[in-house]
């Protein structure tokens, strides 16, 4: 978060809610079963605010194939804003994460999805 724009957030005081893409510079959503809403709803809204940064965590591979390719496998789906609509970029296995957000991440897909088998 952002928190030198939350002064100008109306809502933040009273509701803890932001809504401006400048107090959001990163969204992180893991999938689930209902992983239309990530893939489809959730990077549409996203997008039309002005996230600068989405991530879809599919450690699962639950993703239809059309997002995560064939055959299905766990996937980081990095969704970078540029020039008003999303470019996305693929991590599986010992690909290495690029992240505007976090240019100094030294992490691989797979090291993502094993420390979320720890916890």
């Amino acid at each position: 978060m952002n928190n030198s724009n939350l002064v100008n957030e109306p809502l933040w005081k009273k509701e803890s809610t932001v809504s401006q893409a400048a107090s959001i510079p990163l969204v992180i959503e893991v999938v689930s079963t209902n992983w239309r809403d990530d893939y489809f709803t959730k990077a549409g809204k996203y997008e039309e605010v002005g996230i600068s940064e989405y991530w879809i965590v599919d450690y699962l591979g639950l993703g239809g194939r059309r997002f995560i390719g064939n055959p299905k496998q766990p996937t980081i789906s990095i969704y970078q804003l540029i020039e008003g609509e999303y470019q996305v970029r693929q991590f599986r296995g010992n690909d290495r994460i690029h992240s505007l957000a976090f240019p100094e991440l030294n992490l691989t897909a797979e090291q993502i999805f094993q420390a979320g088998e720890v916890a």
